[in-house]
């Protein structure tokens, strides 16, 4: 949805671009005079009724009217040539993150995933990475490098850009105004939150006015997990609050109430929620594993996300330290801004165009300069 809001196909050759989903899918893409946005009534159903789709309907629909396909999803069961696909999803291919669900179908599935888009980047003739750890992860994990690939971070919306706000000295921090961690994500296995809450109510029982928010959606056994946890640690939800999953269009504000951003995820192909938080001019606590120190880079105070100990240093560390606040905050602002969704929608279709004009791929910096 972001990448066809900014994008400009005409300036990579594209007369049309033609989108197939489902009718919810469809309702939120951007209305443009070059999109054509097409219902597919299987796509409405669930998983078995999309692979049926994919298989049997979508090879035809392509070859009357497209020059390449672009199947974002990883997976990839069309006869259709040329097609590129995307790598969005860590998790089927770091072992000991997916070892975290057991004998479950959340296993399973990642499990079946993992067969499914390494057969997807042997047969696709592009693969776009999110970014470098993602590529060198999967290469590793698959046992081959990827033919025609490119590394090309999403963008970040708008809506999240704030520059860093002043910042308060730890003795102006008090009961009736705290200071206030806030962690935005799902709540799943390799998240950590009940890690999190662990090292903000040991920094509570030692006289730091904090309170925690979690917010995001939830997988079950991970809720539970953290429940657990609070009915020890909180039972009255005095310092840690889960606040559930809220509307995009509400967490902007959240950063803006907030002193301190902690991501504490061991498994990502790119945080996109780790930018949201550098671009709302946010001090962060983070997570030392994945692409996150590619990400966020110096500006920083780095944890284990598996040791609550580390976790209540690094937010301990913040806390006293308004220089060192200031400081990352400012870093981690600008960098964020090198995340653009027009440069994202550009990098993406020059990428898809060479691959339809079968010449290998140069970013824009890199290819030379083109004559009139």
């Amino acid at each position: 949805m972001e990448l066809l809001r900014a994008a400009q196909p005409g300036k990579y050759g594209f007369s049309r671009i033609c989108v197939w989903g489902g009718a919810d899918t469809l309702s939120k893409m951007p209305r443009r005079a070059w999109l054509e946005l097409n219902h597919q009534p299987l796509l409405d159903g669930g998983i078995l009724s999309r692979l049926l789709w994919q298989r049997y309907r979508i090879t035809k629909l392509v070859r009357n009217c497209c020059d390449v396909l672009f199947a974002p999803g990883a997976l990839i069961i069309s006869g259709f040539r040329p097609v590129v696909t995307m790598s969005q999803n860590m998790l089927p291919f770091e072992d000991s993150e997916r070892a975290r669900y057991g004998i479950s179908y959340t296993g399973l599935r990642l499990r079946l995933l993992g067969r499914t888009q390494e057969c997807s980047f042997r047969v696709a003739d592009g693969v776009i990475f999110l970014s470098n750890y993602a590529k060198h992860t999967i290469e590793t994990r698959i046992g081959f490098k990827v033919h025609g690939s490119a590394i090309i971070p999403h963008g970040i919306s708008p809506l999240f850009v704030r520059p860093p706000r002043p910042m308060r000295l730890p003795e102006e921090f008090t009961r009736e105004h705290p200071f206030r961690i806030l962690y935005v994500s799902i709540i799943d296995m390799y998240k950590h939150q009940e890690k999190v809450a662990a090292a903000v109510m040991r920094l509570k029982g030692e006289g730091f006015p904090v309170v925690l928010d979690f917010v995001g959606p939830a997988y079950p056994k991970a809720l539970r997990l953290l429940e657990a946890t609070l009915t020890r640690l909180d039972p009255r939800h005095e310092v840690v609050r889960y606040r559930g999953a809220v509307d995009y269009g509400v967490l902007p504000a959240l950063y803006i109430e907030s002193d301190l951003f902690v991501f504490a995820s061991s498994c990502e192909n790119m945080p996109n929620i780790l930018i949201e938080a550098m671009a709302s001019g946010l001090p962060i606590a983070c997570s030392d594993r994945g692409p996150m120190p590619e990400v966020l880079r110096d500006a920083g105070c780095y944890f284990d996300p598996e040791d609550s100990d580390s976790i209540y240093r690094a937010v301990r560390e913040m806390y006293l330290d308004r220089e060192l606040r200031v400081r990352c905050a400012e870093r981690a602002f600008g960098y964020s801004l090198t995340y653009s969704w027009v440069t994202c929608a550009d990098r993406t279709l020059e990428f898809i165009a060479g691959i339809a004009r079968r010449r290998p791929y140069k970013p824009a910096a890199e290819a030379a300069p083109r004559s009139s």
